[in-house]
């Protein structure tokens, strides 16, 4: 096990409103084509169940997952790059999983990047199975990127 797993001041909580600049900042480390402001926002408002991995008080890491009809969808997941390999993600989804059982969902959807390996190696380790394909999903360096669709039965 990761020692930074081990550490006391390392938890996981709801995130809020308040935390969006340090939301922004991982997510602008991470991605080309970051999420907005105000989509990070809109999820907080419209109640999705929004979760951050804090090391005291330094946000490492996010999972953003939205509930509804029975299904839920993991919309974002995203570990600050110097923190990465370390269990993180894992945890969140994890603490998401249970949050989805918690609203009677029965399947838990999530798109990945094709160039994404880690990313779909963490998925399937954890009970995720490939589905289907989203062609032209991501927008990408120069175009596009497929999408695998994986999906978990909860």
């Amino acid at each position: 096990m990761s020692a930074i797993l081990k550490d006391p001041l390392l938890h996981l909580r709801k995130l809020q409103t308040d935390d969006l600049d340090a939301i922004m900042a991982v997510e602008l480390r991470c991605y080309d084509h970051p999420w907005t402001p105000g989509i990070f926002r809109d999820s907080l408002r419209v109640g999705y169940s929004c979760w951050g991995c804090f090391l005291g008080e330094h946000l490492l890491g996010y999972g953003i997952m939205s509930v509804a009809a029975g299904e839920a969808h993991l919309l974002n997941i995203c570990v600050d790059p110097e923190y990465r390999g370390q269990g993180l993600a894992r945890r969140l989804i994890e603490r998401l999983i249970n949050q989805a059982r918690e609203r009677e969902a029965d399947t838990l959807f999530l798109e990945v990047r094709t160039g994404n390996r880690a990313a779909q190696g963490l998925y399937q380790s954890l009970g995720f199975n490939e589905i289907g394909r989203r062609r032209g999903y991501y927008p990408a360096v120069g175009g596009r990127e497929d999408a695998i669709l994986f999906a978990k039965a909860l």
